[in-house]
Parts: C-alpha cells; structure tokens; sequence
C-alpha cells in the first residue's frame, strides 16, 4: 500500500459534488460522525466561517448566536457556521435569511449531533434548507479501490464489465480496522490505527455525554457497543443485546438503557441500521422488519471488540461481518451519490439480500456479499440471490436492474453468463 498525502493535502470527496447541487435550496446541512470530514468539505466551499466550537471564543460565539443570531450569519456568503447545533435557535435565524434574502448558496451549517434542545426550533426548513449527511470515506475517495466499476452503470445492465482489484484479505483487514476517517488515511502503519482508538475513545468518554448532557457511564457504552459489534448484518432485537451484554459481563442492565444508550449513539451518527425492503412477492413468506444492525464506520466495530488486523485474519467468521459493514459503508455513500438508499431483505422462510440498492422509480439492484472469492462462496451467494428473484411478483413490479455478488479477496471483477456481476470492493464507486 501506498503513503498517504500529507494531512494538509484536501482529498476530493464525493459530496462536494452534492453540497454544490445542495446549495441552490440556499442553505445546506452537512450532518455525520465527528471526524468524517465535514467541516473540511464545507470550508471548500465557503467563504466566511464562524466554528462555533472554537475554544479561545466558544462562550463569546454561543453568547452572539443566542443573543444576536442574525448578526452571527453575516459575512460573506456561503457563511459556514459550523456546529451550529450548540445553539439551535441558529436554524430558525437561517431559514428566516434564505426567506428574505431569496437567493441561493446563502449559508452551510454543519453537526456531528442532533441538537440536544429543540424547543427553539419552530420551523422545519423545508425548501430553505437542504440536508446532506456525510460518512467516512468510502475506499474510492481514499484511493483504495480502482473505480473501474460504476453502480450507476450497473443499473443499466451493462453486457461486459472488468476490473481488477489489489486488495488481498490483509489490506482488507487493515483497511476496515483503520475506517475511513479522513486523518487516518494519511498513514499505512499502527499510526492509522491509533487514530480509530482514538475516535473511539473520544466517542465513549465525552461525545455521548455532550450530544444531551446526560452523564452516561462509559464502561456502560463499552459494553453496549462491544454488544452491538457482536450482531453486526444481524437484526437483533433490543432484549437479545441486553442478555448478551448481561451475559457477558454478569450485570443487569434494563432494556431502557440499552435503548437509551444506543438512540444516543444513533443522535451522533454512529450507529447507522439499514431498513428493511418489502417487495410484493409470490410466496407467503413474512418479511422481518426489524432493521439490520451496523455502525457508520467498520473501526468502530473492531475497536469495540478490540481486534486488530491480525485477528480478523484469525478469525474470518468475524472478518465477514466486519467486511460486510465496511461494503455497507461504501454502498450507502455511492448510493447516495446517484439517488438511491440501501435497504436489506430476509423473510421467515430464511431468503435474504445483503443489500438492496432502490429508488423512488421503482428499480433495483441486489446484493450479496462475500468476503471470499473461491467458487463455493461465489455460487452460495448466487443461489441465494436467485431465491429472491424467484418469489418477486414480476405482475406488479420490475426485474432487478442487476444482481451482484460484492467480494473482498477477489482480483477481478466480471459478469458470468448468468447475467449476475462479481465485483471486487476495491473496483467499486457511484
């Protein structure tokens, strides 16, 4: 693996692109996890700034914004006011500007949690002001996978792709341990681990404690989180991660708590479950509801459990769920970038999809994903998306667009005779 470019150097990230198109709504809100870069793609784009969490002038921003937020939003245009969740009142004072002001690329506020207070929030901003939600990077925008494959051209059912791939399951494992966090990808080495531990660290002992000022325990949220790691690409009810974590620690812990330590995690982008799809379907097959279990970020995951590259070459039962948030990750930042979302199918009768990338219009592509490439893996996760296909009432709704095996330790990426795609990771973008 290559050295990084010095942490100085911007990486183009796929939501530039997307705050651009944004802005003409006249404001824009760049929400995600802290550290995924969304104050450094937002100062791309603006041209005054007041960071409301400056420590030197924090209490004389937050006094401003309280008590004057309309002097607080002047400057030149588009004005980034970055956390402005530290003073909620700040939304209704942006919305009441791109009014009266009635023109675009006006204003960019960004948050790494959901305001605490929202009493002082009146108005929706519906039409005043867009939102754009960010993530880690995906392996396209750090450089590790080739692009040489288009989800948006999948959807046009192309006759021949190709691709090749250089990741092997050691820079696989390195690549999901490190995450996507844009200071993390400077370095190939413990360095860029040291950083996730450090993220995770600053994530368990203050970000949830500050996202609503609630004293929450963080050998309580350890535990919690570890549990969660555990039931990744699973839907796990709220009563099975209480056992496990009473399992696992002989302590008792309410359902409450767990639900409230993890809609606190999910109020500073953590934890980001993928919603079930419901197609209309031949069979009598129950369709299971209950979101998938994930974490914005693959190294939230592995910290939690404290693993490092090498036990996940140890353990490739583990890696497989490690690597399926990882492709979960980089499907919903692509799928983003084209329009779409990423859902997941099971039903009672145990036919399941990793991954189903839909539109409003109505088509579709389904996913299954693979750590491996050996012929076995590759032939499972075909059966199993050819069982899907096959209850799908074709009367009231179209074919898949494509279907698509998703691996890790695979050098190429082609279409089998089938008609269904066997694409690497590391060849995949929007």
């Amino acid at each position: 693996m290559k050295w990084r470019l010095p942490m100085d150097d911007y990486r183009p990230r796929i939501a530039d692109a997307e705050l651009e198109r944004k802005l003409v709504v006249g404001a824009v809100l760049i929400e995600g996890a802290k550290w995924c870069g969304k104050t450094s793609t937002a100062e791309r784009q603006a041209k005054s700034i007041l960071y409301m969490d400056d420590p030197d002038k924090k209490e004389q921003n937050i006094a401003l914004a309280e008590n004057s937020p309309t002097i607080a939003l002047r400057g030149d245009t588009p004005r980034l006011i970055d956390e402005w969740q530290l003073v909620p009142k700040l939304w209704d004072a942006v919305r009441y500007e791109v009014d009266h002001r009635k023109a675009d690329s006006q204003f960019i506020l960004t948050g790494s949690a959901v305001p605490p207070i929202t009493s002082d929030i009146h108005h929706t901003g519906s039409g005043r002001i867009a939102r754009l939600l960010m993530r880690p990077m995906s392996l396209f925008e750090s450089g590790e996978s080739s692009g040489s494959v288009s989800l948006t051209d999948l959807f046009n059912s192309p006759r021949q792709i190709s691709g090749q791939a250089d990741l092997g399951l050691d820079e696989l494992a390195f690549l999901a341990c490190r995450g996507g966090w844009p200071r993390a990808i400077n370095y190939n080495d413990e360095r860029a681990l040291t950083l996730a531990e450090a993220y995770y660290d600053g994530l368990v002992n203050s970000d949830i404690v500050r996202v609503d000022n609630v004293n929450r325990s963080p050998l309580t949220t350890k535990r919690i989180m570890r549990s969660y790691a555990r039931m990744l690409g699973q839907q796990t009810p709220y009563e099975q991660i209480k056992s496990d974590v009473e399992a696992g620690e002989g302590i008792t812990i309410s359902v409450d708590t767990i639900y409230d330590y993890i809609n606190a995690l999910r109020k500073i982008y953590v934890i980001e479950d993928a919603p079930s799809w419901n197609p209309n379907l031949r069979s009598k097959a129950a369709i299971r509801t209950t979101d998938t279990r994930y974490f914005v970020d693959p190294s939230i995951a592995t910290q939690a459990m404290k693993l490092k590259p090498a036990d996940l070459i140890n353990d490739l039962n583990t890696f497989g769920f490690i690597y399926e948030n990882l492709c979960i990750r980089d499907l919903r930042i692509y799928a983003d970038a084209i329009g779409k979302e990423v859902a997941h199918y099971r039903d009672s009768n145990g036919v399941e999809c990793d991954a189903v990338i839909r539109s409003d219009d109505g088509k579709y592509g389904l996913i299954q994903i693979k750590l491996g490439s050996h012929n076995e893996a590759i032939e499972q996760a075909v059966n199993t998306l050819n069982s899907l296909e096959h209850i799908i009432n074709y009367d009231k709704m179209p074919r898949p667009s494509f279907k698509m095996v998703l691996c890790g330790n695979c050098p190429y990426a082609y279409r089998r005779e089938d008609g269904i795609y066997v694409v690497p990771i590391g060849c995949l973008k929007p």
